[in-house]
């Protein structure tokens, strides 16, 4: 499941969490990339599973009685595995055609992609970015936000949540989010 600016939209639309939950019950893995699994937990796949996600989606995943994991690129749990941001989708993919086809293949696969990252500059996670490189970041996240008009979806996807939270007595107090270190 992708993520994206429409994360929050779709995670309260019942159509797409229906889906997500159909299709899970026949996968043989189910897949997250970046705030995608923010709609997995919104369908209940997560509950009481470990995940990652994208460093600013990762506080949306406790109110689903999920244990958020920032200081990994990916995490399975089970038959779940979850990517962080929007490039660790390349690692999922290497990750899950090892798991199919052996390591071999993955690494092969690795090298027909030439997959070997060398950022020129080491700033790709909130552990080692800056304080102005995370403010620089969290405003063109928000002005991507609310030029798309997604504004209130994650508020009424939380409230939502919560509201079921107490409903089915699950309620407690919220720790925060730990982005961990690499």
């Amino acid at each position: 499941m992708p993520g994206g600016l429409t994360t929050f939209e779709h995670a309260r639309d019942e159509k797409v969490l229906a889906w997500l939950r159909r299709t899970h019950e026949s996968s043989r893995w189910t897949t997250s990339v970046c705030s995608g699994s923010v709609l997995l937990a919104a369908a209940g796949l997560l509950r009481g599973r470990r995940a990652t996600s994208h460093w600013m989606a990762l506080p949306m995943l406790r109110p689903f009685g999920v244990h958020p994991v920032g200081d990994r690129r990916i995490v399975a749990d089970g038959r779940i595995v979850t990517a962080a941001g929007v490039s660790a989708g390349i690692d999922l993919g290497l990750w899950l055609s090892g798991r199919i086809a052996g390591d071999a293949a993955a690494q092969a696969v690795q090298l027909v992609i030439e997959y070997d990252p060398q950022p020129p500059y080491d700033a790709g996670h909130v552990s080692k970015a800056s304080v102005a490189t995370r403010a620089a970041a969290t405003a063109l996240l928000t002005r991507q936000t609310a030029a798309q008009r997604q504004l209130t979806a994650p508020v009424t996807l939380l409230w939502r949540a919560a509201v079921e939270r107490v409903r089915s007595g699950g309620a407690r107090r919220a720790r925060p989010v730990s982005t961990g270190s690499r």
